[in-house]
């Protein structure tokens, strides 16, 4: 029998979803089942039913919502800055052409530096007193003293501190993306726009954006989710502190999960989580990413 390419192409994937049932599927499975259960912190513990009161107690407490307020805010100033920066280097390496491999070189670095890494360069960056940001800002007269900002002490700026080594960190990823997606674009548009007299701005927004949207869907969704479950940079500097003006919902989870033991809490909230990432991501896509479409 002759075989088809929906055939071909679903034997293609058996590797891939045999890998993703065991390690993926599952234990996503167990994370639902057991939002369904109060269960012993340890290990072989009792577990009983109890139906949907794990997600009342953490509906009714007074931290599930500022973190995943804290987690919305963070994501979107995280995946905002990110995405003009990286857009805008990505423009300025594609006219510079061939010019610009060594820059593109360098400015993909940080992509080879572990995220605990990261996070504690920054601390000590940022650190009060006797930080080198401060230190710096200070001998250039904008600050009184080394203490004037509180970088990761301050509740009110804390959030943004936090999200600092993040931008560095994943700006060059979006970047080569962005800069691939670019360099994919069908060059007798683009020319066709240049010949009908089509400005700098207008190239940008009506013809080189709208060609883009697939590439800008996936990259947005991808750091979205990346940043919104971010927990070891925010972890390493603050530990959620200072007054819990950082704790995201990934850090509330672990908080939930090892220092107050209460796994089917910890399990409600991730299948909440997971849930509401799901919808945001497929909102996107279906907002941004339109092949062909018109606006």
């Amino acid at each position: 029998m002759r075989m088809t390419d929906r055939r071909f192409a679903a034997l293609l994937l058996l590797p891939a979803v045999a890998f993703l049932v065991p390690f993926v599927a599952w234990p996503i499975l167990r994370l639902v089942i057991n939002s369904f259960y109060k269960i012993s912190p340890i290990a072989g513990g009792p577990r009983s039913f109890i139906g949907f009161a794990n997600y009342v107690n953490i509906w009714s407490s007074g931290s599930f919502l500022p973190a995943t307020a804290r987690t919305l805010a963070y994501t979107t100033l995280v995946v905002t800055l990110e995405f003009l920066f990286g857009f805008a280097v990505a423009l300025l390496f594609s006219a510079l052409g061939r010019r610009s491999s060594v820059f593109r070189t360098i400015f993909m670095y940080p992509l080879m530096i572990a995220p605990v890494v990261a996070g504690l360069l920054w601390r000590f960056l940022l650190i009060d007193n006797f930080g080198i940001v401060n230190e710096i800002l200070f001998r250039l007269g904008v600050l009184k003293d080394t203490a004037s900002i509180g970088w990761l002490s301050d509740p009110k700026i804390a959030l943004f501190a936090v999200a600092i080594p993040d931008i560095w960190l994943t700006t060059a990823f979006m970047a080569l993306v962005l800069y691939a997606g670019l360099q994919n674009l069908p060059g007798d548009v683009l020319e066709a726009a240049r010949i009908d007299g089509a400005g700098t701005w207008s190239m940008l927004t009506r013809v080189v954006v709208p060609l883009m949207r697939p590439v800008i869907a996936v990259v947005l969704v991808i750091r979205g989710v990346d940043a919104a479950k971010a927990f070891d940079i925010i972890q390493i500097q603050t530990g959620g502190g200072p007054q819990n003006a950082t704790q995201t919902l990934s850090l509330l989870i672990y908080r939930t999960m090892v220092r107050f033991g209460e796994p089917g809490q910890a399990s409600a909230m991730g299948t909440l989580f997971l849930l509401v990432m799901l919808a945001v991501a497929t909102l996107a896509v279906f907002m941004i990413w339109r092949p062909g479409g018109q606006r």
